[in-house]
């Protein structure tokens, strides 16, 4: 709350409710891959859908290497771990939904 005080209400606003889409958007993702799985595996819709997600997690890796300034985590310990850990959990998504399409 503090941080976007300064913003126009808005501005304010508006990244309330984007961040509450693009959290919905990610949860929505788990759940279909939990329920969907067969789906996902072994049909060719399954398959198109697997490569935008596969998509999807590559640009979000590439945004933890270059969207972010490393001044915000470097020198930092717990900062530095949780930025290893998203650069793994990243890779991961990319790697999984790239063999889905791919493998």
């Amino acid at each position: 709350k503090n941080e976007l005080q300064s913003l126009s209400q808005i501005n304010r606003q508006m990244m309330y409710v984007h961040t509450f889409f693009v959290a919905l958007v990610v949860l929505l993702m788990g759940i279909f891959c939990l329920t969907a799985t067969t789906e996902l595996l072994q049909t060719a819709l399954g398959k198109k859908i697997a490569f935008g997600l596969g998509i999807f997690w590559i640009i979000r890796l590439f945004i933890q290497f270059f969207g972010y300034s490393s001044s915000l985590w470097k020198g930092k310990l717990f900062e530095t771990v949780i930025h290893i850990v998203f650069i793994l959990l990243w890779s991961y998504l990319s790697a999984v939904f790239s063999y889905i399409y791919f493998g």
